[in-house]
């Protein structure tokens, strides 16, 4: 009897859920998929099953109910792009009326001293800038203080002489948009330098822009910009203004080398006593010269304008509008380099709404406290640390009814990601994701990742579990940040979206790699008025960027998809981006490690999706067996080759020699392959003029490359 009751109901609940799950639109799958998730009904009592339905019943409503209605895409996703001209290798954004590109979202901001003032203007004076101390919560400067500083700033800076080029050496920190700010006021160029360009390439862009000042954070970088000066490699230098205090020595020791050297708060208070007018920029004038790090040569400095800012970040809020519009409710931390134009164009769509920017500590290990004290609502990342969270997050799940549970409500919520619901309040983010998102603060509502590709198993997994918008970018320096950004609503994986409505992309022709702009792919090329200037100086260098159309070259090759959006799928030139965003010159690494005794040839080989790098050695045959020997190791050629002691032998001595070279860590290889076969041309693996045919050694080799990625640690 208790059977039949409990079958009957079950069979009445089913009928009342299709019934439900219809009449608000709910697939039939997605019904059946919930009520799996308990145990069979009729193996139970009466009373267990009765219990089990009405928990189901309330679970169920509860589920139906808190649904959201599906974002409403910008677009048809399925057609993002449009072709120019019915060239389909040629693209703009499906957001555009016409081919005409968007160079402004407002006729009153077209340079980034105008954005900043509309913020000021709609925050109401509100706060800008945040910062903190240990253990401590944020602090805040009101927009109009960061104005008001500027103005001071910059005008100390017109009074000690400065013309137009200002370097500033500091990790984030307010000071730095201050002085940033502070160089736009009076139509000033701002010049980053950074700890990874190394002493010789900021000695090169020191004398190349003629700065005179220098604005940085401590004495323990100021000293090492006046070891330059006292050694007569940087002779125009003559002012060091430092935000923190510095000691009497290094004073007495600058003015020896008739460098100057002030507090910021000094600074401003020669502002203060010689006030100047602001001088705004024009769209055309010259915003910031970014100096690109990571290839073989010297570091080139990309001309961006405020023309060219304005337009991109115009471009970001077109994407953006409706849902995921900025306000002045919106925070965003800092702690992405603001010497790259990634973080930069963040923070600048940012102002442009009011919006506070909190800035980290300074110290990485820090960095989850700093988010989750300031619970930022708009969350800039690089695939490294998305990757991080992801480990994260598979290696806490510590039981078989955990794993199961994890990945049904990953399934459940990537249903709804598909359905275009994006939300962190289902009864999923309660019960499984809330300390995740707790983790970020709790207020994450949107997330732009650039820099690197990241995996698309990654992507889709913490879309669900973050419970936000998580959007994907592809561009570089030359294009002041982005080219092409994920749209709104669009959970797919694979691509770095479709062009902004600032640019018009294109892949062209690469025969040599076969590569075909009729197949839809190439080299992608863009164009339109947030590219750069050209390099400043270097006249040669920016005809090799930009051709005679406009056109910039990025080097890496795109391929369109079905939807209009771009893939990465090569490079042109053989220089590579780790996961970190880290570029890696292979060739000038190869280079030095040919002078490693056993190595006659050697492949290094990147990952975008890892955050180091591999390699494949043919030892030279001639001197490798009486190396070996005199290291303990006795063998044949071949032998030698398979023996893995062997191997870690080789690989000390490689990086030995790279480190007397002055690699940097992500430029050392962790692990390697010896194989006995030279690569030739008769194998196809090197070109006629012995060059290495890059693709084909990374195809002949790629269960090998795949492997060290696999036992590496």
């Amino acid at each position: 009897m208790n059977f039949d009751i409990c079958v009957f109901s079950a069979m009445q609940f089913q009928e009342w859920l299709r019934s439900l799950c219809s009449h608000v639109g709910l697939k039939v799958s997605e019904s059946e998929e919930v009520w799996s998730l308990l145990p069979s009904l009729p193996s139970l009592s009466l009373s267990t099953s009765l219990l089990s339905l009405g928990a189901l019943a309330s679970f169920t409503v509860y589920w139906l109910v808190t649904r959201p209605r599906p974002l409403r895409p910008p677009c048809d996703l399925q057609a993002q792009s449009v072709a120019v001209g019915g060239d389909p290798s040629c693209r703009r954004s499906a957001l555009l009326k016409d081919d005409t590109l968007l160079e402004f979202c407002y006729d009153e901001v077209k340079t980034v001293y105008t954005m900043f003032h509309r913020g000021l203007k709609i925050s109401g004076n509100g706060p800008c800038l945040g910062f903190r101390k240990p253990g401590q919560p944020y602090e805040w400067i009101s927009y109009l203080q960061v104005a008001q500083e500027a103005q001071w700033m910059g005008s100390g800076m017109l009074a000690k002489g400065c013309q137009k080029y200002i370097g500033v050496f500091s990790p984030n920190r307010p000071e730095w948009i201050i002085s940033e700010m502070a160089c736009y006021t009076y139509s000033m160029v701002l010049v980053p330098l950074y700890d990874t360009l190394g002493m010789e390439a900021m000695v090169h862009i020191l004398n190349l822009a003629e700065i005179t000042l220098v604005i940085c954070d401590r004495e323990q970088r100021a000293t090492c910009l006046l070891e330059c000066k006292e050694n007569g490699s940087t002779p125009n230098i003559s002012c060091l203004v430092l935000f923190t205090d510095f000691s009497q020595a290094f004073a007495e020791r600058a003015k020896k080398c008739e460098v100057e050297v002030l507090k910021r708060d000094q600074l401003m208070e020669l502002g203060r006593q010689n006030l100047k007018d602001p001088v705004p920029p024009q769209p055309e004038d010259l915003a910031v010269v970014c100096f690109t790090s990571g290839t073989t040569g010297k570091p080139k400095g990309a001309m961006i304008t405020h023309g060219n800012i304005a337009s991109n970040t115009s471009s970001v809020i077109k994407i953006l509008e409706g849902s995921f519009a900025i306000t002045q409710e919106d925070v965003s931390i800092s702690y992405l380099p603001l010497a790259h134009m990634f973080e930069r164009m963040i923070q600048l769509t940012m102002y442009c709404y009011g919006a506070r920017v909190g800035f980290f500590q300074g110290d990485i290990s820090l960095l989850m406290d700093d988010i989750k004290t300031l619970k930022p609502t708009l969350l800039p990342v690089v695939p490294r640390i998305l990757n991080r969270i992801y480990d994260k997050i598979q290696g806490s799940v510590s039981s078989p009814f955990k794993r199961l549970l994890l990945n049904y409500a990953v399934r459940r919520k990537q249903a709804e990601l598909r359905d275009g619901i994006v939300r962190n309040n289902s009864l999923w983010d309660k019960l499984v994701f809330n300390k995740i998102q707790a983790s970020l603060g709790g207020n994450v509502r949107f997330a732009l990742t650039a820099s690197a590709p990241i995996s698309p198993t990654v992507m889709s997994f913490l879309r669900a579990t973050l419970g936000c918008m998580i959007c994907e970018g592809y561009g570089q320096t030359e294009c002041t940040g982005g080219c092409t950004f994920s749209l709104i609503g669009d959970c797919s994986t694979g691509h770095v979206g479709a062009p902004v409505p600032c640019a018009m992309v294109k892949v062209e022709d690469i025969p040599e790699m076969n590569y075909y702009a009729k197949n839809g792919e190439g080299e992608i090329c863009v164009r339109g008025p947030s590219v750069f200037k050209g390099y400043l100086k270097d006249p040669e260098k920016t005809t090799e960027a930009l051709d005679s159309d406009g056109w910039l070259h990025t080097g890496d090759v795109g391929q369109w998809l079905p939807n209009g959006t771009l893939r990465i799928i090569d490079r042109k030139k053989h220089i590579f981006k780790l996961s970190q965003g880290e570029y890696v010159a292979p060739e000038k690494i190869e280079n030095v490690y040919l002078r490693s005794v056993p190595v006659l040839q050697v492949f290094v080989h990147g990952d975008s999706l890892q955050s180091y790098v591999v390699g494949i050695v043919v030892p030279d045959r001639e001197v490798f067996v009486d190396w070996a020997k005199e290291r303990g190791f006795v063998g044949s050629y071949a032998e030698l080759c398979q023996n893995p002691d062997v191997k870690s032998a080789v690989l000390e001595d490689m990086r030995a020699v790279g480190k007397e070279a002055g690699l940097k860590s992500f430029e050392q290889v962790k692990d390697l392959y010896l194989h006995p076969e030279m690569f030739s041309v008769a194998n196809g693996l090197l070109t006629p003029t012995l060059k290495s045919r890059r693709a084909d050694i990374r195809r002949v080799f790629q269960e090998e490359l795949s492997s060290m990625y696999k036992t590496t640690i």
